[in-house]
Parts: C-alpha cells; structure tokens; sequence
C-alpha cells in the first residue's frame, strides 16, 4: 500500500525537479542548502505523489518567495550547516494532501534503531556523473537510525582525509536500510520518524550518495541541531498550524490508499 506524505516538497526550476523538501508551516519548507545554486527562480509543488502531476485542485504549486541560508553553510566542499528554508509566497491550504511535519525539540534525541522513513523522486546524482534517476511516482524506504561513529567509518574506508577528521559530524544524522540502498530519497528530502504519536523531521538528506554503493547510508543534515534557528527565522518563532499526529495520518493512509494525482 502506497502511504501518504501530506509534508512531502517538490523544489522545482522551471518545471524541473531538483531537490525534495518539508513542509514546517503554511508558508514555510525546509531543504538542503545544498540545492540551492544562484538565483534561479524556484517554486514547490506539494499534495502530490506525481513528479508530473495532472491538474488537480489537490495539487499546489507556489513560488517561492525568500530562501534562507544557514549562516554555517560553507559550500559543497565541506558541507556544514546544510539547511536552508524556503519562504512561500501563499500560504498552503492545509488538505488531507498538504499537511506540515513537526519540528523536534532541540533537546531530543533519536535513539540508534529508530524505524524512519526516507521520501522522495530519486534525484541522486552519481558523484562523478551526470546522470540522475527520477521515478514518476514518489519512491519510500523504511531506514533505521544509525550510529554516528559507525557511519563515519564505513565513509572513511572510501576517504582519503586523515583520520583525525570527521566525516560525518555532530550536526548530522545517518540512517541506512542495511540492505540496497534504494535511492529513494532526493536532496534536501525529509528523513521522517514517528514519535510519540507524532511524525517529526529528522532529517533533510545533505549527502549524494551514489546508488551503486548500495551499502552506504543516507546521510542527513540533524535537524535538533537547527530547529531553534528554523522557528528563530519564521516570524515571531511561533508556527501557525499544528504539525501532523500519527493517527490522523493513519486514518488518511487507511481511508486513502493513494497520494492522489
């Protein structure tokens, strides 16, 4: 059964697809600073599963009106503060199709083993190539928290920097599916994980990573480590709408089998 992922972001040039994003608030999404390059003109599509949905009054397209970048944010070079927001010119209609994810508070943690779902197109470029997968229908991925150290290590081994550096800091969160990876998920998508009762962002995934390594994890930019920046940037840090609660979506997931057009 295809579930349902009201949050789920289509950030688009034109009418390409070029990274996921979240849903946080009736005007606001939340993406890697990664996908944004220049000053292109970017809009979102949401309350779709489709990449090139038909028209329909459950589909939303909005352009974007500002993009915030986290000061951190070095460059692709050394990826840092991977974490941009994306200010909507309209404010969403909230719909069983278009619902925003909750932000977790700073201060929690996500414990090793946490089941997580990993969204998206597939817009996972190789890195040496320009070649990119995009499936028409949005792909998921049931993944598991991983240890930070552990996921560190299985980069390392492909890595030529001395071992005194980190590859995968603090500010980062891994996840994997310990079998094929699936390359389910696109840049700057959500790492979703339902907590007590409720479905929180995890996680925006901050590294490419090359689907014929099947055995590499996601890695995601931590978003505990930016939630207080994230309400600081929205007016007044106060988010206007409730974020979505597990049974309210499981309710849509059974009287709904399908995303929609």
């Amino acid at each position: 059964m295809s579930r349902h992922w009201p949050w789920e972001v289509s950030l688009r040039v034109g009418n390409e697809h070029v990274c996921g994003g979240a849903l946080i608030d009736l005007k606001w999404v939340v993406t890697a600073a990664h996908c944004i390059q220049g000053t292109k003109e970017y809009s979102v599509i949401l309350g779709t599963s489709k990449l090139k949905p038909p028209n329909s009054t459950r589909t939303l397209l909005i352009p974007v009106r500002d993009i915030i970048m986290h000061p951190k944010y070095w460059g692709r070079t050394f990826i840092m503060g991977d974490v941009a927001l994306l200010q909507l010119y309209n404010p969403v209609i909230i719909s069983k199709y278009v619902q925003p994810i909750c932000l977790p508070e700073p201060n929690y943690s996500l414990k090793v083993g946490t089941q997580c779902w990993v969204t998206g197109w597939g817009q996972v470029k190789q890195r040496f190539s320009a070649n990119s997968t995009l499936a028409s229908e949005l792909q998921e991925a049931e993944v598991f928290i991983m240890d930070n150290k552990k996921c560190d290590q299985i980069y390392r081994k492909k890595s030529h920097i001395p071992r005194v550096v980190p590859l995968v800091l603090g500010d980062m969160i891994c996840a994997t599916n310990y079998r094929e990876d699936l390359c389910s998920g696109d840049s700057g998508g959500p790492l979703a994980c339902e907590v007590e009762g409720r479905w929180i962002l995890a996680g925006v995934l901050s590294w490419e990573k090359a689907c014929a390594k099947v055995r590499n994890p996601g890695v995601y930019t931590r978003i505990t480590k930016y939630s207080r920046w994230i309400k600081k940037q929205i007016s007044n840090g106060i988010l206007s709408v409730p974020c979505t609660s597990a049974w309210l979506l499981l309710l849509f997931w059974l009287l709904q089998p399908q995303m929609g057009p």
